[in-house]
């Protein structure tokens, strides 16, 4: 039995780190376990049952690196040199990657194995074997050159230093203090993250009303829970029966869009299919077991099953470097570097948010503000509290003589609908012969606390309105709005019908809800205990910080939009690439506590909208008087605005609908530039009926849905006049295109 070392700093040794000079005997008691020796591995196995690994004393050894204690004892006790060998293996710092990434693995693999205790004798020994057999070192073949990696160089090392490992280890618990230090320095004083104790609080309670329909009828529990052992059992016997040499289908085979568990080690290696199969039955069993509970209110499943989501997305085997090969490989290879740039990330990012996380999913140092996005040249003609109007420049020599208003949301910055050349729709617009104007929001502080829905309404959507007017002298002005932006002009038509104006006489909704009954995920975020709480917050400052509307966005799709990131960015301590719609996303904006409140109460809990309960500077709103023309675009797979919900709410308008379903999400199914030809849209008559009847019988067309929109829009007001430039009508500029309040940072 080899005496356990420590490092220099006393810590417990560990053992993929440890090395030993000479392969180390087999224990002479049977009790203490067998170690089979191949090469220079041993692999001590625990005796029957014992499941937590033997005694203390009972090591897995790795020879990799020599440590201190070892090099002091020689000094000590000096040996007699040992005769030379024909043909001495080659030295271990010269190991080949490939030999360093078993040599991860083996650690993983005898844990697996040393849990067999239910195991016979012979059956233990079998395996043993078997797994020796696999872990054998490979044919020497020549050694090829060496040459020193640079010091700034982030390529794996040849050998692992222990002293690196350990500095490293060093320098992430410092970094680690650095987070620690920025997330709590962001707390403002009386802060209590009653916010989050609010979600931790509903969660519990939600999952709670679960738990008690399943114990109210134990039969069924127990049917339940033995599908899940039942399961369990199976990929555990087949893991073993790999392990024994065995090649057996895994019991839950692998998804391949699932890019979590793409690395090759996660099919190829025994102990690490073990965890996936194991994760992924798991998360299916409790999504299957919350979907088949009976008696719960449809809101409370929805909400259980967002929950379920989301603890299964956190608890997933990749997003720790214990269970992950990928993470093991690089933090291998780094020796330990990587989660050192990762704590300094995590630590800015924390710093960025104000103490909460400001999850980083692009480079934004490569993007400037009208050089790179939001380059249509134009002029911002007017300016209130809370917004800038931006008038483009024409690129044709004659346009369409009524002008199009764009509303779009006030929770993200308009330039999506600008991100580049080639993606931008407004640039597209002004091609097409459309005098464009563009609300950009401010992006508020504590002076705008008290700009409720009506301010929004009043000082944006109608002051644009008038301020279009005047830089055109047009008498119709046709109008879109994007999302949320589109709540609101919908709740302005409203307005607008009951006072008798008519200068908006049409309409596009783009991702838009005015009826909130079946509005997803984004529910589970809203209930009378989340308002009180978000009141509470909102209160300290007078709006909601921008850093919690994105991570909100992130939770509903937790796997592609938060851990992908996270892992990426603080465990293998990669910087995430440029992207320009990932930068925008991160371009967070503020919101007004009094608007956000409206919006929360009248739309999501009372849904007062769309049934004409809504009351804004006295009058009482009423879809059904809007008759002019609309064109309602959902998207297919947008979980913000929901299709089925867009579908709902086009029946609440007065006049005549054209519902258009375009393919992808609630951004790339808006931003589709025809130039791209990507995804496609339907079309299929009014929204009357069921949505899933609407779908089965819609026509699908490839590409995008701008070219429909514009021949919709045009054959309405064909006529064209002499190009209008920004600035020639009643209203000056005031500043080029994209104005200041885009620049504005939360």
């Amino acid at each position: 039995m080899t005496a356990q070392r420590r490092s220099p700093a006393g810590a417990k040794r560990r053992p993929p780190l440890r090395a030993a000079a000479e392969p180390p005997a087999a224990p002479p008691e049977a009790a203490k376990g067998r170690a089979a020796v191949v090469g220079e591995r041993s692999l001590t196995v625990a005796p029957k049952g014992n499941a937590a690994g033997g005694r203390a004393g009972e090591k897995v050894q790795s020879p990799i690196v020599e440590s201190r204690a070892a090099k002091a004892a020689k000094k000590k006790n000096p040996q007699k040199p040992a005769p030379a060998k024909a043909a001495p293996a080659p030295r271990l710092a010269e190991a080949t990657g490939e030999a360093l990434r078993r040599d991860a693995l083996d650690a993983a693999a005898t844990l697996l194995t040393s849990a067999a205790g239910e195991l016979t004798e012979d059956q233990r020994r079998l395996l043993i074997e078997r797994l020796l057999l696999h872990l054998a070192p490979a044919p020497e073949a020549e050694p090829a050159p060496r040459t020193r990696p640079s010091a700034r160089s982030q390529a794996a090392p040849s050998g692992h230093d222990f002293e690196v490992f350990a500095e490293n280890l060093a320098r992430l618990v410092d970094q680690g203090r650095k987070a620690l230090a920025a997330a709590i320095g962001g707390m403002e004083p009386g802060d209590t993250r009653s916010e989050l104790a609010s979600n931790v609080a509903d969660a519990a309670k939600t999952l709670g009303v679960v738990a008690e329909r399943w114990m109210a009828k134990p039969e069924q529990a127990y049917a339940a829970q033995a599908t899940l052992v039942s399961g369990l059992t199976d990929i555990w016997s087949q893991t073993l029966r790999r392990f024994s040499g065995e090649d057996t289908p895994p019991i839950v085979p692998p998804d391949p869009s699932d890019k979590r568990f793409s690395a090759p080690e996660w099919n190829d290696n025994p102990f690490f299919d073990w965890l996936r199969q194991s994760y992924a039955l798991t998360s299916r069993w409790a999504g299957e077991t919350v979907e088949s509970t009976e008696g719960l209110d449809p809101q409370v499943k929805a909400k259980a099953g967002f929950y379920t989501r989301l603890i299964a997305s956190a608890l997933s085997p990749s997003n720790f470097v214990a269970t992950n090969p990928e993470l093991l490989r690089a933090t291998l290879d780094a020796r330990g570097e990587n989660l050192v740039r990762g704590m300094k990330m995590l630590t800015e990012d924390l710093s960025a948010g104000h103490g909460m996380l400001k999850l980083r999913q692009s480079d934004e140092s490569q993007f400037e503000l009208g050089v790179d996005m939001a380059t249509t040249p134009g002029k911002v003609v007017y300016r209130t509290q809370v917004m800038e109007l931006i008038q483009y420049a024409p690129s044709t020599p004659t346009v369409y003589e009524r002008p199009l208003l764009i509303v779009p949301p006030w929770i993200n910055k308009f330039y999506v609908l600008d991100l580049n050349r080639e993606k931008s729709f407004i640039r597209w617009a002004v091609a097409q012969g459309l005098t464009v104007f563009v609300i950009s929001w401010v992006n508020p502080d504590e002076n705008q606390a008290e700009k409720g829905f009506d301010a929004y309404m009043k000082e944006g959507v109608l002051a644009a309105l008038d301020a279009v007017q005047q830089a055109t002298g047009a008498p119709h002005v046709a109008a879109a709005g994007y999302c949320v932006g589109g709540t609101m002009l919908a709740a302005t038509l409203a307005y607008l019908a009951e006072k008798g104006d008519d200068r908006i006489d049409s309409v596009t909704f783009l991702a838009t809800q005015v009826d909130f009954t079946d509005a997803g995920d984004m529910q589970v975020f809203i209930d009378e205990a989340r308002l009180a709480a978000l009141d509470e917050a909102m209160a300290r400052t007078g709006y909601l910080e921008g850093v919690k509307m994105a991570t909100t966005f992130n939770m509903l799709r937790p796997n592609e939009l938060f851990w992908t990131y996270f892992v990426n960015n603080y465990m293998k301590g990669v910087e995430p690439a440029a992207f320009d719609l990932l930068t925008w996303n991160s371009d967070c904006t503020r919101i007004p506590r009094a608007n956000h409140l409206f919006y929360l109460r009248y739309c999501y809990i009372e849904n007062a909208l769309s049934q004409g309960r809504m009351v804004i500077d006295g009058v009482t709103l009423n879809l059904r008087k809007v008759k002019i023309p609309i064109y309602e675009l959902a998207a297919k797979e947008d979980h913000i605005a929901p299709a089925r919900s867009v579908f709902t709410g086009a029946k609440y308008f007065g006049g005549e609908v054209r519902y258009v379903l375009a393919g992808a999400g609630h951004i790339a199914g808006v931003v589709n530039p025809p130039a791209k030809n990507k995804y496609q849209y339907w079309t299929g008559g009014p929204p009357v009926g069921l949505y899933e009847d609407w779908a089965k019988t819609a026509h699908e067309t490839k590409g995008s849905w701008w070219g429909d929109w514009l021949a919709w829009l045009t054959a309405q007001a064909p006529q064209r006049l002499p190009a209008r430039i920004p600035g020639d009508g009643r209203l000056k500029p005031l500043c080029d295109a994209p104005g200041d309040y885009v620049r504005v940072r939360a």
